[in-house]
């Protein structure tokens, strides 16, 4: 008791020398607070280590070496400066490795108790898992480090006490320091669970002890026909001399009786009777393709390899514009701190990092110097590059590679892919195939100046659709006013072009045609919105979903919708000919006609104000530039300058989801496009091409009005009371209830326009009906008669 007592003494006498601000609540506070900012900090530090620690480390041992006195001369790439840095490099490096991630949060933990004295977990229970892993995760790295040298990701892992552990270890153990790291494993294992008893293994049932059994019972009836004993005591006495466990289930007591016992499993009785059930009842799906069900797909045979050598950039190049690059940005006072470089097939992009307080924009300003030092044409400098702290500058190769179109198609990228319209853009400068998905762009600008690869381009678009999409689910609308370019796609004129019933050619090369063309798509479309608003479809996607899984019925109007893509070459000739009468169906069909599966493809090659007007630029998001002849060209088309520094011979950007890409458009000739056309061409087709609705401009419907009153149709009395009782002008109204085709409909509405009964065509909305009664419905009917 005594020594007690002088204990309890000694402790107050030492408790009343510390301050009173120690101990006292506030100051526990600040110092948790203390801590935890600590804990954040050395978190933040290590991060930024682990991704720059190779850079810093021979800053930091010039310092810690006093050969570098001044600390603004010390290149720290570290986030936290000078004194993050050395916290890492003595905490990672010289001690604890990555295992040093774990310390910021046990002094956290110490914080957090300081601060609100509670943790969600105890501090010695915190502390010994913090040793345990700092200590045994060290050996563990140590010890694979010592058995595969050659690993350099292990080395930067492992710290020096790891190192110096195993080092010690191994003159006395040898390889037996796995022994010690699996024991200290289970060790710590046992103490983390509290694991206080360990189940015994138990032992599996041995055949060798069922033939036994088999054995003695065969011997036991064989001694009873001989003897005509009951031999019951002695196979009982036998068995029990072998240590057995025996469960005689409802199997075994049947053989032992020599009776045979027929089980029945009613589950699989039900599931083989609702089988056929549900075959009955399952109905197929529409398939649109068994029209051409022998249709066949291009093969990849068709096109060609194109190798022209295929050079590759030599280090020697690199190293030479590497050195050029940095000569001329010290010329002008610009330091850098890193250079990497990504080879292209057109371009190589070197990546450089300025040092802390260089502007972009002068750097920027540097694209003409750099050229001139290089002797290169095609300079391109992106300051900064997109999702990076870096700035790129694209230098063209002195030898140039090849993309073939064969090598694109030939890719996992292209095969597995699952878009709905998947269109082949080229490769990138990491040489990465890019392929892209139409129908979400949804529509396609594409600018360039003549002989820089606009026409192959198009091809290629073309040619990657057709690998990929069967004739039912895809049609070709093909304007060519130079009348040369798209000429080779009439051998697929049956299979997937698509033109206006009363033109001669599928391939549109004259102004007028065009013009009847894009008002028949604006038919076609508001003939589809009918379509998707009766079906309740949001989308093309959908509406076709529910016509192949069979709920809309195909007697009230419903078909399976391809989707249609209008290509236009020389986009410009025909806003210099025709203007308005283009560009306004052309603005309608880019802003309504994704949802129904048309989408635009437009190619010129002078993309100026008067032929990109604002409103076709507004509804053209995605664009594709080749090589132009200004900066002005470039910024009409892309709102970015660039597009003039491109080396020609598909060298393109891309412009989308607001980035700018540059990417080497794949090689196609005409011959690969002529063999892909014949080898489609020759296969069985539909007896036509596709038709779209048929357009008649306002001066051909005044003239044919008067034939149209003594031609009308059988049914218009009975349509013109249907939309007069309804008051609704809708085609598909009177396919329904008259129950007519689409074509007949439509022929009704417009003899219903001609007599004054419904008013004119208003887009995606009914028609109004101008009569309001039935009565007045019968005097019209009468004057017409008269």
């Amino acid at each position: 008791m005594k020594k007690n007592t002088y204990k309890k003494e000694k402790i107050k006498k030492g408790l009343n020398l510390i301050p009173e601000f120690i101990l006292s609540r506030k100051f526990q506070i600040i110092l948790g607070f203390i801590l935890q900012g600590l804990s954040i900090f050395l978190l933040i530090s290590f991060i930024s280590h682990l991704f720059n620690g190779k850079y810093d480390q021979s800053s930091i041992l010039a310092f810690l070496n006093k050969e570098i006195n001044n600390l603004k001369e010390l290149e720290i790439n570290n986030k936290l400066g000078i004194l993050g840095a050395l916290s890492s490099y003595y905490f990672i490096f010289k001690w604890f490795g990555i295992t040093a991630l774990v310390v910021p949060f046990f002094i956290y933990l110490i914080g957090h108790k300081l601060t609100y004295k509670k943790t969600p977990l105890s501090i010695l229970k915190a502390f010994n898992i913090v040793f345990f892993s700092i200590i045994w995760t060290n050996l563990l790295l140590g010890y694979l480090q010592s058995v595969f040298e050659d690993i350099n990701l292990i080395e930067f892992l492992v710290g020096g006490i790891g190192l110096e552990l195993v080092t010690e270890l191994e003159k006395f153990i040898g390889g037996g320091i796995l022994i010690i790291i699996i024991v200290m494993f289970l060790i710590f294992l046992v103490y983390i669970f509290d694991i206080t008893h360990i189940k015994t293994f138990n032992l599996p049932k041995f055949s060798l002890i069922s033939k036994l059994k088999k054995l003695i019972n065969r011997k036991s009836k064989k001694e009873e026909n001989e003897n005509n004993v009951n031999p019951i005591i002695e196979t009982n006495s036998l068995i029990d001399t072998v240590p057995l466990n025996l469960e005689l289930n409802k199997k075994e007591e049947v053989k032992n009786n020599d009776l045979t016992l027929k089980i029945e499993e009613p589950k699989q009785e039900e599931q083989n009777i609702e089988e056929p059930k549900n075959s009955d009842l399952k109905i197929k799906n529409y398939d649109p393709t068994l029209d051409l069900s022998r249709y066949k797909y291009p093969i990849i045979d068709l096109l060609k390899q194109h190798n022209f050598g295929n050079p590759k950039v030599s280090h020697e190049e690199l190293e030479q514009n590497k050195n050029k690059i940095i000569e001329t940005l010290i010329n002008f006072k610009i330091g850098i701190s890193s250079i990497k470089a990504t080879i292209g097939p057109t371009v190589t992009l070197y990546e450089i990092i300025p040092e802390a307080g260089v502007k972009i924009s002068k750097i920027k300003n540097l694209e003409d110097d750099i050229a001139l030092n290089l002797a290169a044409l095609g300079i391109r400098i992106i300051a900064p590059i997109p999702g990076k702290g870096t700035i790129g500058i694209e230098v063209p190769n002195k030898q140039r590679e090849v993309v073939p179109f064969k090598s694109i198609v030939e890719s996992d990228k292209f095969i597995k892919s699952k878009m709905d319209l998947p269109i082949i853009i080229g490769k990138t400068i990491a040489n990465e195939v890019y392929v892209a998905d139409l129908a979400q762009m949804p529509h396609l600008l594409i600018a360039g100046a003549t002989g820089q690869g606009k026409s192959v381009g198009l091809n290629v678009v073309l040619a990657s659709l057709l690998y990929k999409k069967h004739p039912s689910q895809l049609k070709f609308v093909l304007v060519d006013p130079k009348k040369v370019e798209l000429s080779l796609y009439s051998k697929i004129e049956r299979h997937f072009l698509a033109k206006l019933p009363t033109n001669g050619e599928a391939i549109i090369t004259a102004t007028k045609e065009v013009i009847h063309t894009l008002n028949s798509l604006c038919i076609e479309m508001d003939t589809r919105y009918e379509l998707l608003k009766d079906a309740g479809a949001r989308n093309i996607r959908e509406y076709n979903k529910k016509f192949v899984e069979r709920k809309l019925n195909p007697k009230q109007g419903h078909r399976f919708l391809p989707y249609i893509i209008l290509v236009i070459d020389e986009f410009a000739d025909m806003m210099m000919t025709a203007g308005k009468e283009i560009e306004t169906p052309i603005a309608r069909l880019a802003q309504l006609a994704r949802a129904i599966g048309i989408h635009l493809v437009l190619a010129t090659q002078r993309p100026s104000v008067n032929v990109i007007t604002g409103i076709i630029k507004a509804n053209f998001p995605v664009r594709i530039s080749y090589k132009v002849s200004s900066k002005i060209d470039s910024r009409t088309i892309l709102d970015a300058g660039g597009a003039d520094q491109l080396v020609g011979k598909g060298d393109l950007l891309l412009s989308m989801n607001s980035e700018i890409l540059r990417i080497q458009c794949p090689f196609i000739d005409t011959d690969e496009v002529n063999e892909i056309c014949e080898y489609i061409g020759a296969q069985q087709g539909y007896g036509s091409a596709y038709s779209l609705p048929v357009y008649e401009p306002d001066s051909e419907k005044t003239e044919s009005s008067n034939k149209e009153i003594g031609e009308r149709d059988k049914m218009f009395e009975d349509a013109a009371r249907l939309i007069v009782s309804h008051q609704q002008g809708s085609t598909s109204l009177i396919q329904r209830r008259l129950k007519l085709g689409y074509n007949r409909a439509g022929r009704l509405i417009d003899q219903l326009e001609a007599a004054g009964i419904v008013g004119p065509f208003e887009g995606s909305k009914a028609r109004a009906v101008l009569i309001p009664d039935e009565h007045s419905l019968n005097l019209l009917l009468d004057n017409l008669e008269n």
